[in-house]
C-alpha cells in the first residue's frame, strides 16, 4: 500500500515530518517498507530566472547568464546549454550544492577567464533522466528562490507500507490516517459522506437473482446514474496522485474509481449506460458463460462465480474486474456507478481460479466495510459531479446490509496476562475509542462494539493487540524466562536433524548439493516408476508430474553441465519423492558422471563406478545412524532404472535402505551424456529412527593404552559368495575383541581354481587394559577361520 504525504493530509491534520510518520507507522504495526523522497536529494536547488544571457567573451558556444533567485540575489553563471535564454525559468544550483546526477559537489570555477558561481541544471544532473541536451525550462510558473523540488512536483514523498492480510481497513489512506491519529500523530479530519442531491430517477435498476443458500455472494448492492458527464482527462492533482502510487491515469471516470479505492478502501465500478441492455442483475454465472474483462483477456466462468449481468449476459466479474463490453470511453456521457458488497471467500476463490490479481479483489477478499456500500457511492458521486459535471440520479439498491454489530466483553486485566504490560482501564478505553470502537462500562469489564471496518477483531485477544500496539510494544518489559522454560525444547526432531548430518557427509565425500524442482515431465518420470502422480494444474506444460525419483532431475542437471563443458559431475539432493497415490518419502539421492576425481600425476584417472556410489550410500547411511555393520548387499534388489548386474540394494533384514549402481542404458540413451552415470538413493524414511538417549552416564570410549593387533587373513571362497557375507562372518566371530575389518585384496588365479576367488582382510583386534597374550590372539584367529568356513564355505589360502 502506497500513498504520498500530501494525500495523507486529506484525512489527517498533522505537522509531523515524514520521518516521524514513518516511525509511528512501524511502531503501531503498519511496517514501512520504504519512503521514496526524491525531493530530499534536491534540497539545495532553487528556482532561478535568467534575466540576461549574453555570449561568453572568450567562447562562442558558451553564454554568460545572470540568474535571479529572488530577494535581490543574482549570480553570474557560465552555461553551455543551447536553450539558455533571457526570460526563462530553470533550476539553479549555487556553489556548494551536491549534484546527484554526477555525484560531484559544485564549486566556484573560472571558465575561460570568467568566474561561474553556480549551475543551471539539466534533468540528468538532477538524476531525473538521461536528458542533458538542454537545461530544465520550468515555463515561468514558479517563483524565483522557491524550492526546485516543489516546482518539479517532487516535494511529495511516497510512503509504502507492508500491509498484513488482517488490516483491510488500512487498504485505504483514511484507515492509515485513523491509526496515526490514534497514535497521537495529528487529528483525524471528518469525512464528508453527506447525500448528493438527485435530479432524476435512475434509468437503471438493481436486481439480485440468487438461489437459496447463495445470496451471501452479494448481500447488498447500490448505485446511481449520471447523465451529461464529460469523461476527459483527470485534473493534474488526481493524475499526480495515481502516478505516485504506480497507477496509470486513464480517464476522469476511471481515475475517480481508482482514487476512491485507494483513498477509502472502497472499490467501485462504472458502466456506460449506452452499452447496457436493460437493468443490472447480481447473480451467479451460468455454465459456459464467458466474459472479456478490462485487461483484454477472455475468462471462462463457472456457477460458483458472482457476475454482474444485463439482459444480454454477464458484463463483469463481481469483486474482481469489470468487463470490456460495458467500459467507459472518451465518448461516454451517461454512466451508472456500482457500489457492492461481495463475499470475501467467494471472491478469493474466483480470483485464484481465474488467475486475476486486481485492486478490487485485494480489498474484497480481505473484507471491506459493509457500510461503505452507502457512503462510498456518495463520495464518488460528489467527485464525478465536481470533475466531470452532469447531474446525478436518485440511488437504487437491492438486498440488505448486515446491521448487527459485534460486541465483546473486555476484561482489561487480560492486557497484562496476554501482553505483559499493565494498562489502566481508562487508557485502554481511550485508545479503543480513538480507533473507532464504541466503549461502554459493563460491570467489571468494558463492553466494546467493533466498528464495521474492523472485520479482523473477533475477541478479547484482538482488543489486547489493539491497545498494546497504540500504547507501545516498547513499553512491554523484558523479563527473564521462568526456570521450567529457560531451556527451550529443540525445534528439530531427531529424524529432521539427521538430514543435516547426511548433507554434510555427502558434501565431505566430494558431491555438490543441488536443489531441483519437485516436478518433471511425465514421460521422463514414467521411466522411474510404474505410475506417476500427474498434476491437474502444472506450473508449465512441460513440468506436469511429481517426481517419482530425484535422479531424473540430477541427470538433467548433469546433461546441462556437460553441454557447457563440465563433463564430470558429482551431485546430490535431499528431498521428497512422490508415489502415484500422493504419498511422499524423503530420499538422499546422488549421481556421479565422468571421472571419479580430477586428473593428477600421482593418481590413476578412472571413471566413477558402482563402488564409488556404494561408498556414498554407506556414508550417508552411517551419518543417518543406520547400523551399517549389519547391512547386507542384494545384487538383484535395485529397481528397474538401474543396470541389471551392475547395481544392488543395501538391506537391513528384508528392508531396503538404499539402492546403488549404474543407470540403465536405455535411460541414458535419451540423455546427451558421453559417459556412463552411476547413482545411489538412500531411503531416509526407511532408516530406523534414532533411539532416545538414556538418562544414564555415557559409557567410556573404547580406548586402550595397549597397542592394537592387526592380522591379515586370505580366504578362498566360491565365486558366487559375496565379500559382504565374508565380512559379516569375520565381524561376528568375536564382536568384543574385533574392532575393524577391511577388505584390501581380491585375487583370482591357479590357487583359487576356476570357480573361486581369494579375499584378503586386515582384522584389527583391540585389547583391553590387560593387553593380549599370544594364546588369545591365536584363539581369536581360529574363531575367525571357523566362522568363515561354517558360514561361507571358505578356507585359508596357503
Amino acid at each position: 500500500m502506497k500513498f504520498p504525504r500530501s494525500w495523507l493530509g486529506d484525512h489527517l491534520e498533522t505537522d509531523a515530518s515524514i520521518a516521524e510518520i514513518a516511525e509511528a507507522l512501524t511502531r503501531i504495526g503498519l511496517e514501512v517498507e520504504g519512503v521514496d523522497d526524491r525531493g530530499a536529494a534536491l534540497a539545495g536547488f532553487v528556482v532561478g530566472t535568467v534575466v540576461a544571457a549574453v555570449p561568453h567573451p572568450d567562447a562562442e558556444r558558451l553564454k554568460l547568464c545572470t540568474v535571479d533567485i529572488g530577494g535581490g540575489r543574482q549570480f553570474e553563471v557560465v552555461c553551455g546549454a543551447p536553450n539558455a535564454r533571457a526570460g526563462m525559468t530553470g533550476v539553479f544550483a549555487p556553489a556548494g550544492t551536491h549534484i546527484p546526477g554526477t555525484g560531484a559537489t559544485l564549486r566556484k570555477a573560472r571558465i575561460r577567464g570568467v568566474e561561474s558561481a553556480g549551475m543551471l541544471c539539466s534533468e540528468r544532473e538532477l538524476g531525473l533522466s538521461d536528458a542533458h541536451e538542454g537545461i530544465i525550462d520550468l515555463g515561468g510558473a514558479a517563483a524565483p528562490g522557491s524550492p526546485a523540488a516543489a516546482a518539479l512536483g517532487l516535494a511529495d514523498p511516497v510512503v509504502e507500507i507492508g500491509l498484513t492480510p488482517n488490516r483491510a481497513d488500512c487498504a485505504g489512506v483514511r484507515g492509515i490516517a485513523r491509526d496515526l491519529a490514534a497514535a497521537g500523530i495529528g487529528t483525524l479530519k471528518p469525512l464528508d459522506a453527506s447525500p448528493v442531491a438527485a435530479s432524476f430517477p435512475s434509468p437503471v435498476r438493481w436486481m439480485r437473482d440468487f438461489a437459496d443458500g447463495s445470496g451471501d455472494a452479494c448481500p447488498f448492492v447500490a448505485g446511481r446514474a449520471f447523465r451529461g458527464v464529460a469523461n476527459g482527462p483527470s485534473p493534474q492533482w488526481l493524475r499526480d496522485r495515481l502516478t505516485a502510487i504506480g497507477l496509470r491515469p486513464i480517464s476522469a471516470l476511471v481515475d475517480i474509481t481508482n482514487h476512491v479505492t485507494f483513498d477509502l478502501g472502497r472499490p467501485l465500478h462504472v458502466f456506460d449506460i449506452a452499452r447496457l441492455s436493460g437493468d443490472l442483475t447480481m447473480r451467479l454465472a451460468r455454465p459456459g458463460e464467458r466474459v472479456r474483462a478490462l485487461d483484454g483477456r477472455e475468462y471462462a466462468l463457472d456457477d460458483q462465480m458472482t457476475v454482474i449481468a444485463d439482459d444480454g449476459g454477464a458484463l463483469a466479474i463481481g469483486g474482481i474486474m469489470g468487463g470490456e463490453a460495458s467500459g467507459c470511453s472518451a465518448a461516454t456521457t451517461d454512466v451508472f456507478v456500482e457500489v457492492a458488497l461481495f463475499d470475501p471467500r467467494r471472491t478469493a476463490v474466483t480470483g485464484r481460479k481465474l488467475g486475476i490479481s486486481s485492486d478490487a479483489r485485494y480489498r474484497f477478499e480481505r473484507g471491506v466495510d459493509p457500510i461503505s456500500a452507502l457512503w462510498g457511492g456518495e463520495v464518488a458521486a460528489r467527485m464525478i459531479l465536481d470533475i466531470c459535471g452532469g447531474e446525478a440520479s436518485a440511488p437504487t439498491s437491492a438486498g440488505a446490509l448486515p446491521t448487527e454489530k459485534r460486541r465483546i466483553d473486555f476484561d482489561t486485566a487480560r492486557i497484562a496476562s496476554l501482553g505483559g504490560v499493565e494498562v489502566a482501564r481508562g487508557e485502554a478505553a481511550d485508545i479503543l475509542e480513538r480507533l473507532g470502537f464504541e466503549v461502554a462500562q459493563g460491570g467489571t469489564s468494558l463492553s466494546v462494539a467493533v466498528p464495521t471496518w474492523r472485520a479482523d477483531v473477533e475477541g478479547e485477544a484482538d482488543l489486547v493487540e489493539e491497545v498494546l500496539r497504540i500504547h507501545g510494544y516498547d513499553a512491554v518489559p523484558a523479563v527473564p524466562l521462568r526456570a521450567p522454560t529457560a531451556v527451550p525444547a529443540p525445534s528439530w526432531t531427531a529424524v529432521q536433524a539427521r538430514r543435516g548430518r547426511v548433507r554434510r557427509r555427502l558434501a565431505a565425500n566430494g558431491l555438490v548439493e543441488a536443489v531441483t524442482f519437485s516436478f518433471m515431465p511425465r514421460a521422463r518420470g514414467s521411466a522411474f516408476g510404474e505410475a506417476v502422480l500427474a498434476l491437474a494444474n502444472p506450473i508449465s506444460a512441460r513440468l506436469d508430474a511429481m517426481r517419482p525419483s530425484i535422479l531424473p532431475n540430477l541427470l538433467e542437471a548433469a546433461e546441462r553441465n556437460a553441454a557447457r563443458g563440465a563433463a564430470d559431475a558429482a551431485l546430490f539432493e535431499i528431498g521428497p519423492r512422490f508415489a502415484a497415490d500422493g504419498d511422499q518419502t524423503v530420499v538422499a539421492a546422488g549421481i556421479r558422471v565422468g571421472a571419479s576425481a580430477p586428473r593428477h600425476w600421482d593418481a590413476s584417472h578412472r571413471p566413477a563406478d558402482v563402488f564409488d556410489v556404494k561408498g556414498d550410500a554407506l556414508a550417508a547411511l552411517a551419518a543417518a545412524g543406520a547400523p551399517t555393520d549389519g547391512l547386507r548387499t542384494d545384487a538383484a534388489g535395485a529397481p528397474g532404472w538401474y543396470h541389471p548386474g551392475r547395481s544392488g540394494a543395501l538391506l537391513l533384514g528384508r528392508t531396503a535402505l538404499a539402492w546403488f549402481g549404474e543407470i540403465h542404458p536405455e535411460i541414458l540413451a535419451g540423455l546427451d551424456l558421453r559417459a556412463a552415470a552411476v547413482a545411489f538413493e538412500v531411503l531416509l524414511d526407511a532408516v530406523p529412527p534414532p533411539k532416545p538417549r538414556a538418562r544414564t552416564a555415557r559409557p567410556a570410549p573404547r580406548f586402550s593404552a595397549r597397542q592394537p593387533v592387526t592380522r591379515d587373513f586370505a580366504f578362498v571362497v566360491a565365486e558366487e559368495v559375496a565379500a559382504a557375507d565374508v565380512l559379516s562372518a569375520v565381524r561376528g566371530a568375536d564382536r568384543a575383541l574385533i574392532d575393524q575389518v577391511v577388505l584390501f585384496d581380491v585375487y583370482r588365479g591357479a590357487e583359487t581354481g576356476e570357480d573361486g576367488k581369494s579375499l584378503a582382510f586386515a582384522v584389527t583386534l583391540r585389547p583391553g587394559e590387560a593387553g593380549l597374550a599370544d594364546a588369545e590372539i591365536e584363539a581369536a584367529a581360529a574363531r575367525i577361520v571357523d566362522a568363515v568356513s561354517r558360514r561361507c564355505g571358505g578356507r585359508l589360502r596357503t
